[in-house]
């Protein structure tokens, strides 16, 4: 494999593990401030998106032998993981497009509207996807 194609595989871990750390915090946030709380399923995904933060950054920036071998092909993985995200984006669109939004505490203070913390939740995605994608579907060399 290329030098080229092993950076673009680097470089679409860093992003995977911004985005899924971005994610985690606002979800985190939004769990403190009672959207979606008082669920057990609540505390499953936050425990399910931390262990993908971790776990998909580890599969992706280098070649793995037992998952190449067993599993998936790390090109055909990061495709999977593209298309999980493009649904994520599909989900996000419907919170930022839709005609009513909610409000909740801002870090700093003040009040964020979910329409506004959804669109800046779409760009961190959109920029995470067309790195893993870009890693996914380049020529080697």
């Amino acid at each position: 494999m290329s030098a080229g194609l092993d950076d673009r595989f680097r470089m679409a871990a860093r992003g995977y593990f911004i985005y899924g750390i971005v994610y985690l915090v606002g979800g985190f946030w939004l769990w403190l401030h009672d959207v979606g709380r008082g669920s057990v399923w609540s505390v499953v995904w936050i425990l399910l998106g931390a262990t993908l933060v971790v776990l998909i950054p580890f599969l992706l920036r280098r070649p793995r032998a037992w998952f190449e071998r067993w599993i998936l092909s790390r090109r055909d993985f990061a495709r999977i993981v593209v298309l999980f995200m493009a649904f994520r984006v599909l989900a996000i669109a419907h919170v930022v497009f839709r005609s009513e939004t909610a409000m909740v505490a801002a870090p700093w203070g003040g009040l964020i509207s979910f329409r506004l913390g959804g669109a800046l939740f779409m760009i961190v995605t959109l920029v995470a996807l067309v790195l893993v994608a870009r890693a996914a579907w380049d020529e080697e060399a």
